[in-house]
């Protein structure tokens, strides 16, 4: 972990309460990066949510550690957090990272109810590649059901925070790799799967996002919308690709109205959550200039 992550992990967890129980390191999967940390609210109550955090890094870097803050701002909305590892560039490609989020989510469902969680309230969240990976799992039924599990039964919706879900071609040399050969990478595309007979979809992005272009946001849910499926879409002016998901710490909160959002897609009511937070501006649909990142489309 270098020195500006060191600092942004230590501000965010000085910045955020301690409203959790932290069960760390539990294995998941048989290999070194196959393990979570749960986040379980101290206060008691019934039916809580579980949501599954899938952070992002190009899929080639990560650390579970780093997104503690996320796992402590759900935690204190009274949401069972759980954030994993995962394998990434160069040990694992396309579709291996996956097939670990896959077994992560299969673990997690099967023991909410150990952790305090209603099974049937069990949510995805992922940021950049994360939401990708989340995304993909929610439309791509091929990588649930290789862990006995469907979409549409086992997911009550699925968030993707700044997500590349319709990105070809690439630029990337390092991301062609990891995509596999030409004829193939249509199939990696999460737009692709644009379908009816998904989970509800909870998507947003900064408007000012350099590094994923908004417009895979907005073209997804156009795409899902398109077939009759269920989803909605936030841009948020002036925030970029990491602001969006620091939204959700107690530090940047007024930046934008992510997590408030979050929670009414989540269906948390107002007994759930803590004291509201402080009065946002007003949100909408921004349009941005074009992304010049390595998913720019």
């Amino acid at each position: 972990m270098n020195l500006l992550t060191a600092l942004g992990t230590a501000i965010f967890a000085l910045a955020s309460p301690n409203p959790a129980r932290v069960e760390r390191n539990v294995t998941y999967a048989p290999h070194a990066r196959g393990q979570l940390d749960v986040y379980i609210p101290r206060r008691p109550a019934a039916r809580r949510p579980i949501a599954l955090f899938i952070y992002g890094g190009s899929w080639q870097s990560g650390e579970k550690a780093m997104y503690a803050f996320v796992g402590r701002a759900l935690a204190a909305r009274g949401i069972v957090t759980v954030v994993a590892d995962y394998r990434v560039y160069p040990q694992v490609t396309y579709p291996e990272f996956l097939q670990d989020n896959a077994q992560a989510a299969a673990f997690t469902k099967q023991h909410a109810r150990e952790w305090g969680a209603d099974p049937a309230r069990f949510f995805l969240i992922g940021h950049s590649a994360g939401a990708y990976n989340v995304a993909m799992l929610a439309l791509d039924k091929r990588w649930l059901a290789a862990v006995g599990m469907d979409p549409k039964r086992d997911l009550a919706g699925v968030i993707g925070l700044a997500g590349p879900y319709d990105f070809l071609p690439l630029r990337d040399e390092t991301l062609k790799i990891i995509f596999g050969p030409p004829e193939t990478r249509p199939a990696t595309q999460p737009i692709a799967y644009a379908s009816a007979d998904a989970p509800p979809l909870f998507l947003a992005a900064g408007a000012g996002d350099k590094v994923v272009d908004p417009g895979n946001t907005t073209r997804l849910a156009a795409a899902v919308a398109a077939k009759g499926g269920q989803v909605e879409a936030h841009l948020y002016p002036d925030v970029g690709h990491v602001g969006v998901v620091i939204a959700l710490s107690p530090l940047f909160r007024a930046k934008a109205p992510v997590l408030d959002q979050m929670l009414t897609f989540i269906d948390i009511s107002p007994a759930e959550t803590s004291a509201n937070t402080a009065a946002r501006s007003a949100n909408g649909v921004a349009s941005s200039a074009p992304a010049q990142g390595a998913y720019a489309s």
